[in-house]
């Protein structure tokens, strides 16, 4: 299976969690099926990206990452790249690149979808699929600058400023997720 039949493959099974992500999730298909290189950052029109909340086992506090380009606290996560197989795949290499964790899990189902302007392409649009993660027990975070400006821990109910609405959303849905799943067995 390629990379574009696994994001398809995730996006028409996918149970978008209101109307919204609903909207995103056939606009997102329907992108896929007009412009064949949407999974390309080259793709001008617009393009997937894959990323991921990494929270701890608790779900309580969450890793964000401040883009150097966009100065603002976001989430790890960005474009697909030449070895990526899986969407999931994706978005946990994005994980352990940007935050220096290994051993990140990333939960099998997206958690929202969110579509936001970016430079690239001279200014395109991100159609971007956020999933849960969990890094392992006191994993500790290592600032690689060719991908972050700072990086830290934030408790889910206070991530700083500068950010955006979009971040806040996906890490309360990403908690959400993380409490709610079952103990892992260990």
């Amino acid at each position: 299976m390629s990379l574009a039949d696994d994001v398809r493959s995730v996006l028409e099974a996918w149970s978008a969690p209101d109307a919204h992500n609903e909207e995103l999730r056939r606009s997102y298909l329907a992108h896929m099926d007009a412009h064949p290189g949407a999974l390309s950052r080259t793709c001008a029109a617009g393009h997937l990206t894959a990323s991921a909340a990494v929270l701890d086992p608790t779900g309580s506090k969450g890793v964000l990452t401040l883009h150097g380009k966009v100065g603002l606290w976001l989430q790890t996560g960005g474009h697909f790249e030449e070895g990526d197989t899986t969407l999931a795949g994706a978005a946990l290499r994005e994980a352990e690149e940007e935050s220096g964790i290994r051993g990140v899990e990333v939960l099998p189902d997206p958690v929202r979808l969110d579509r936001h302007r970016v430079g690239c392409c001279g200014g395109t649009w991100h159609l971007d699929v956020q999933f849960a993660a969990v890094a392992p027990d006191g994993a500790v975070l290592t600032i690689d600058p060719e991908e972050s400006d700072d990086l830290g821990w934030f408790p889910v109910d206070g991530i700083p400023d500068p950010t955006d609405d979009a971040c806040r959303a996906l890490f309360a849905a990403a908690s959400e997720k993380v409490r709610a799943r079952p103990p892992l067995r260990r």
